[in-house]
């Protein structure tokens, strides 16, 4: 599970991608309009904004540009690798969604099913409604239990706890949901037995609920969340370099994270947020736990823009992933904030349902996802398209990178 401390919310890939996938083979993109995006991202490491950063740019199932920028490490000097290895936080999610999906299509559960169907700490529980006189916190039932697809979609009741304020975000810190030394399967009681932020499928709030949607698969597989990912996902699609923690064997290749300090000058972040990821946790977070290389996270990537299958090995059907990237909000919702972002919800991935709104280039149907530290992938399957952007920096957001990038790769599309 997302931890505070942790927010938990690569073997041989420098000589092996180099001969299978050069650094910028413009492919069916402009060339002319894949440099100024180079040159683009060149110069936020070249000004101090960044330490370090990947791009890479997949058209028609075939990567076309891969390129490295800066540094993993400027304390080591170590310059970035096509096989550095990053934390990729809440990009974790997309692929607990696509494990749970296929064991929804080994029919071992259904999207309507009351989560406490499966967890028994979710069943009868209670929506907050304000506060009382001695601060204890007023609740009422739950009108109706929420359900695997409301977990799926953010709609679940739940919060994070972490980014928000409310009563209930700050009950979970008390609850003790966010001590490291609980097991998945503890914290996720403890969470069940707390009260929602909202009625299940009145609001879409950012939550733990992908969390739980990791706990669910340790339920329904009989495997923890590490062994499952390994064995069905991982392994399958020659993902060598992604896991819950760093291996001895890529230390070298860990990429440093960085915040600006006061003078507004990049220094190794240690904060809140800060997780040691070199050690193996007690609790593997769905929502937020993952550490993943470039083209490891291309390999999940392409195989959910192909269908869900890549080179031979099928993980899901078709069918299953057009329903993934589909619109599940209820109609009250109107979308994410209410339609303001022009963005709907499927089951693990935001979806573009206004391209106006989105203030910058896109095509109605792209689906996505970023992580804290700045990290994003989209796809596209009007452009069949697959992008990804790697560095590692907090805060979220703290740059317009991911609209930058957007206006780059689909200039480098529409001018070829």
């Amino acid at each position: 599970m997302f931890n505070k401390t942790k927010i938990t919310l690569f073997l041989i890939f420098s000589a092996l991608t180099s001969a299978i996938i050069p650094a910028a083979a413009a492919g069916d993109l402009s060339e002319e309009k894949l440099k100024s995006l180079m040159d683009h991202v060149g110069a936020y490491v070249e000004s101090g904004r960044l330490v370090g950063a990947t791009t890479l740019v997949a058209k028609d199932g075939e990567v076309a540009h891969f390129e490295t920028y800066g540094e993993i490490s400027k304390e080591n000097g170590t310059r970035m690798s096509e096989d550095a290895v990053f934390r990729i936080y809440s990009m974790t999610k997309p692929i607990t969604g696509v494990g749970l999906m296929m064991l929804w299509e080994e029919g071992k559960f259904k999207l309507d099913d009351p989560v406490s169907k499966y967890l028994p700490s979710f069943k009868d529980q209670r929506v907050f409604a304000g506060v009382n006189e001695d601060g204890s916190l007023k609740t009422v039932p739950a009108e109706r239990p929420s359900t695997i697809r409301d977990l799926m979609t953010h709609t679940s009741g739940l919060t994070y706890g972490v980014f928000g304020n409310t009563p209930v975000d700050q009950l979970y810190g008390k609850a003790g949901v966010f001590n490291p030394e609980l097991t998945l399967a503890e914290q996720t009681e403890v969470l069940g037995k707390l009260p929602l932020l909202y009625q299940p499928g009145q609001a879409w709030v950012y939550s733990l609920s992908v969390d739980v949607q990791g706990r669910l698969i340790e339920v329904l597989s009989g495997q923890t969340l590490g062994e499952f990912f390994a064995e069905r996902i991982f392994a399958p699609l020659g993902m060598t370099d992604t896991g819950f923690f760093v291996r001895p064997d890529q230390l070298d290749r860990f990429v440093e994270i960085y915040a600006p300090n006061e003078e507004k000058q990049l220094v190794a972040y240690r904060g809140d947020f800060f997780g040691d990821f070199t050690v193996e946790p007690k609790s593997e977070s769905g929502g937020g736990g993952l550490v993943s290389t470039t083209l490891d996270y291309w390999k999940f990537a392409q195989m959910v823009a192909n269908g869900g299958e890549l080179n031979g090995v099928r993980l899901l059907k078709q069918d299953t992933v057009d329903m993934m990237h589909r619109d599940h909000l209820p109609e009250n919702l109107n979308g994410i904030a209410g339609g303001a972002q022009g963005l709907g919800f499927g089951l693990g991935f935001a979806v573009v349902q206004d391209v106006e709104k989105q203030g910058g280039a896109t095509n109605e149907g792209e689906y996505f996802w970023g992580g804290m530290a700045n990290t994003i992938f989209w796809i596209d399957p009007k452009e069949d398209l697959v992008a990804i952007f790697m560095t590692n920096i907090l805060p979220s957001g703290i740059y317009p990178l991911r609209n930058e990038l957007r206006d780059k790769i689909y200039s480098a599309v529409e001018a070829d």
